[in-house]
């Protein structure tokens, strides 16, 4: 675990936001290269491996308290995307803010602004949800007095019950884990919620029960969450826009029934289109589509 993460406060309150800054997240011209081809190393003697090019000059914009869908096939580029809003990687030309911070130039404030749920979350397994959770409380900052019931709380509310709350998340499902990696991003009330597939392999009604949440957090606490999902229906129920990502571009951007509306007048099924319809009309690939992986 990176040590800066021990210097990440509290979210920071309303009042320390720019004011007037109503656009929680603003994308410009950004791109990103995973490798080192020639063009990037002309000092290299030995040949390189051609650089690819994760992220394609995407701009987006993204504002306060909306919940914005990112869908694309593996390997196109929407991992990659969340890790450069979350500060884990450097744009290699371009630009990102946050509620008006810059995440290059000021990436400690922006950590204060954000947390991020990825699909593949790390923990320490031995330990209880309540003593990793607490563990991750501390590293922000958070009173262990506050943490403790508010982590309870958001677990219930993800449908765990309290009894699992000092059991080993080894002995937990995969699901299980999930809803704790989800709490613990919750806990610390972002102002941007960076939402990573957060519902793979769930079951149905614990997918729910996350999805209900994630509205419950909007409604509430008018938290801004920027998701990425292979499951259409999720995006076409939570979302208020969605772009599609192929290749590392974005090809489409409208609300649900735009995108739907459009492929359907192209296909001349108006009123018959599904976001699955959409996603392989736009991009020509399957969700599980894996010639593409995004480099960690």
């Amino acid at each position: 675990m990176s040590a800066a993460l021990f210097e990440v406060p509290v979210a920071a309150p309303e009042a320390d936001l720019p004011r007037a800054e109503e656009t929680a997240l603003v994308i410009e011209d950004v791109v990103k290269y995973f490798g080192d081809g020639p063009s990037r190393r002309p000092w290299a003697k030995q040949p390189a491996k051609e650089s690819v090019k994760a992220v394609d000059h995407i701009s987006l914009t993204v504002q306060r308290g909306e919940i914005f869908g990112l869908l694309g096939a593996n390997g196109s580029g929407k991992s990659t995307l969340i890790r450069l809003i979350s500060t884990l990687l450097i744009p290699d030309a371009g630009k990102i803010t946050v509620f008006g911070v810059d995440v290059q130039q000021d990436e400690k404030a922006v950590k204060r602004l954000i947390n991020r749920v990825s699909v593949e979350a790390s923990f320490f397994k031995k330990l209880s949800a309540a003593e990793n959770l607490l563990y991750g409380a501390r590293l922000y900052g958070l009173p262990v007095g506050e943490a403790r019931p508010a982590a309870l709380q958001i677990l219930q509310q993800l449908g765990l019950s309290e009894k699992r709350f000092n059991e080993p998340l080894e002995h937990m499902s995969r699901g299980m884990q999930q809803k704790v990696a989800i709490a613990r991003g919750l806990l610390t009330s972002p102002r941007l919620l960076l939402l990573d597939e957060p519902t793979t392999g769930l079951d149905p009604r614990s997918k729910k029960d996350v999805q209900d949440f994630v509205q419950r957090m909007r409604r509430e606490h008018g938290t801004t969450v920027f998701l990425t999902t292979h499951d259409m229906d999720e995006a076409d129920r939570l979302c208020d826009r969605i772009a599609i990502i192929n290749s590392g571009r974005i090809v489409a951007l409208d609300t649900p029934h735009g995108l739907k509306q459009l492929i359907g007048a192209r296909n001349g099924q108006a009123g018959q289109t599904s976001m699955e319809d959409v996603f392989m009309a736009l991009t020509g690939r399957s969700l599980d589509d894996d010639n593409l992986e995004e480099p960690e």
